[in-house]
């Protein structure tokens, strides 16, 4: 827990799911990345418009399925030439790429312009045990877990796999520490070990960029 935060630094931000400026997305998209990403937009406006009335499992699937669909994963070092860079949505729906946190705080972002309350939903740093040719490997992870109450098991959304499972049944994933704009928890204590007003640098940055692409 130490490490990451000493690695990543801690900071002040805030994100409010007021609404999300999907003309300027869209021209952003198209201005910078071409058709396609602006054609990615639309369909990611469209589907927001169509499940705008759902329940949360229904936004939860919905917005889980496209941007694992959408999405390539690719390490920062290949896509952005640097070890650890936080892409925006739109930057991850550009390059239609993105690491496990690209893809987790997309997802984040949209569930939160969908209405789903800001304390349901965490960004979870996890220790993943994968398997490369039936070696085990352990590696560091990010997934959007969504909490029905404060303390309810959490459902986990994952780019390693299509299915939204409870925490229970992914036993390759142990969570190191969570947050999302208002508080950071560690391991899976239902208590913020932070306050409302520390977050990290990379966190405060990428939520600064996604204001300015019009993101609210």
């Amino acid at each position: 827990m130490t490490l990451f935060l000493m690695l990543i630094g801690v900071c002040v931000s805030y994100l409010y799911a007021d609404g999300v400026q999907f003309n300027r997305l869209s021209d952003l998209a198209k201005q910078r990345y071409g058709d396609q990403a602006q054609q990615s937009v639309q369909e990611l406006n469209q589907l927001l418009n169509r499940v705008n009335t759902s329940t949360d499992e229904e936004k939860l699937i919905a917005i889980n399925g496209f941007f694992n669909q959408k999405l390539e994963f690719v390490d920062d070092i290949q896509l952005w030439k640097t070890s650890d860079y936080w892409a925006t949505p739109l930057e991850s729906l550009g390059m239609h790429a993105g690491d496990c946190e690209d893809f987790s705080i997309a997802k984040y972002v949209f569930l939160k312009a969908l209405n789903i309350p800001n304390e349901k939903l965490r960004l979870t740093y996890v220790r993943a045990q994968l398997y490369d040719q039936d070696i085990k490997d352990t590696r560091a992870h990010m997934v959007l877990s969504y909490y029905k109450s404060p303390t309810s098991e959490p459902l986990i959304l994952d780019n390693l796999t299509p299915d939204i499972l409870p925490a229970s049944q992914r036993t390759d994933l142990n969570p190191i520490f969570s947050f999302n704009d208002k508080g950071l928890w560690v391991g899976g204590s239902t208590q913020p070990k932070a306050s409302s007003q520390q977050h990290l640098s990379k966190w405060r940055d990428v939520l600064l960029r996604i204001r300015a692409d019009g993101i609210e």
